[in-house]
């Protein structure tokens, strides 16, 4: 049964007392373990999302934006030009591997990208030339054109990106970074989430608290209408009330949890009734933007029919940031243009250029940028090649050997271009690194140590990479 962050129904399903070898294995390996074990398991009791120290104090990264463009955004058409595809451009494509495109079907082509390409700041990155406000940034940002995933199809790239594991049911990005380093305000969920009205294809196990406690899952804001469902009490529902209301449900709640001990299931329910309780309070101004100047409004364009939805998220997602929320992810799509990719493409990145350059201007100006990283990215690149539909109806199909991502603040590489792909970007050769990589260094990033940041379940301790990565230095100033 699906699992609501702060209104759990009454069906939620039977708790069950941990086993003898549950507690076996929670010992770790060590007297030293079990002890820190235990100090960690009591100050969880007492509130899992307090602020923790990570791994490496030195850390810059105290906060996450995660900008997810779900689709799969060409980086062919978007960071990563291709000129020799100008040369090839309508060519028959052979692949010289022999494996078969991902939505293969008759003869293949060469496409060229109908995207001129410039050279943007003075360290000279590569965009394509509809990125006019992004450009004007391009020195705080490290591309890393390395990355590679494991699956074409996006239910399981989406949860790779997301939760490092292909088929679902394992922790997200924010879930694994609130559970290592707790939240900076416990009247807020530590992990927020901006989604579509319609939801990315794996839908919301993308942000799902997995294994881990329900305290840690994502939280998404409804894109249309109320954010949250019940945010505002019923019509002559008072505090008071409320709070009555509430105190007598922790009372009953904390006489079965006595008789139960173990149940962290029922903690987290008691957790969060207490949590939505306390965002009646403080998220209707959160997410009321009527208050920004004008300045600020136009800056992320507000008000524009083309930039307006993202530029809200973005706006919202600053001020989450400065009301102390650990994680937020904002979802645009859909990328997923297997034709008219310069009209697709080109009306994507119509919407989210201003207000992404907007966001890393915003939190320069108030000193926030350093302690924040964003990354931008999706669940895998796309091909050099497609079939042809007719006119100039060219796109590309899905491809996991070859993707460009970026990051900005938050102690990354800023004004750098990490790793290349080949000359008509169907592979990383240089750099190149999987994905499992990337969230080890992330994490790096934030202080987090992906072999210490493990969680004992199913027999064995889990962690966000799966079964270890390495960091990749560059990416780190």
């Amino acid at each position: 049964m699906k699992k609501s962050p702060f209104f759990p129904c009454a069906g939620a399903r039977a708790l069950h007392a941990p086993t003898r070898r549950d507690f076996i294995y929670g010992l770790g390996t060590s007297l030293g373990s079990v002890a820190f074990s235990s100090l960690l398991a009591e100050e969880a009791k007492k509130n899992p999302m307090a602020p923790k120290q990570g791994h490496f104090p030195e850390a810059k990264a105290k906060n996450v934006i995660f900008l997810m463009m779900e689709g799969g955004p060409s980086h062919i058409d978007t960071f990563d030009p291709k000129p020799k595809l100008e040369k090839l451009h309508l060519q028959e494509f052979v692949r010289e591997d022999k494996q078969a495109s991902a939505m293969q079907g008759g003869k293949r082509y060469y496409v060229q990208s109908p995207f001129k390409f410039i050279k943007a700041g003075q360290s000279g990155a590569d965009m394509a030339d509809n990125w006019t406000h992004l450009a004007k940034v391009a020195d705080d940002l490290c591309f890393f054109r390395g990355c590679t995933v494991d699956s074409v199809n996006h239910p399981t790239a989406m949860y790779q990106m997301n939760c490092g594991n292909r088929f679902g049911g394992d922790p997200g990005i924010g879930s694994w970074v609130n559970y290592g380093l707790g939240s900076l305000n416990q009247d807020l969920p530590g992990f927020i989430v901006l989604p579509e009205v319609s939801y990315p294809q794996g839908g919301a196990a993308n942000w799902s608290n997995g294994y881990l406690p329900a305290n840690f899952q994502g939280t998404p804001l409804r894109a249309k209408g109320s954010p949250i469902l019940d945010l505002t009490p019923p019509a002559g529902v008072s505090a008071e009330r409320q709070r009555k209301n509430l105190d007598l449900i922790a009372k009953l709640n904390t006489t079965h949890a006595a008789q139960h001990p173990g149940h962290d299931e029922l903690a987290a329910r008691m957790d969060n009734y207490e949590l939505a309780f306390r965002m009646q309070m403080q998220v209707p101004e959160t997410l009321d933007l009527s208050k920004e100047d004008a300045k600020t409004k136009e800056l992320y364009g507000i008000g524009n029919d083309a930039t307006d939805s993202f530029g809200r998220k973005c706006l919202l997602a600053r001020k989450l940031i400065e009301k102390g929320v650990r994680f937020v992810q904002l979802y645009n799509g859909s990328w997923d243009s297997h034709d008219y990719i310069e009209r697709a493409h080109g009306n994507l990145v119509r919407g989210v250029d201003q207000p992404i350059a907007a966001l890393i201007t915003d939190l320069k100006q108030r000193g926030l940028l350093e302690s924040t990283l964003i990354v931008w990215c999706g669940e895998f690149g796309r091909t050099p090649d497609n079939g042809v539909r007719g006119g100039t109806a060219y796109g590309r199909d899905h491809n996991a050997n070859a993707m460009t991502l970026w990051l900005a603040g938050g102690g990354c590489n800023a004004g750098h271009t990490i790793g290349a792909t080949d000359e008509l970007g169907m592979t990383a050769v240089e750099g190149k690194a999987h994905v499992r990589d990337f969230h080890v260094t992330l994490l790096r990033l934030l202080g987090l140590d992906d072999n210490k940041l493990t969680y004992y379940h199913a027999g064995r301790f889990k962690q966000l990479s799966q079964f270890g990565g390495e960091v990749i230095k560059k990416l780190i100033a």
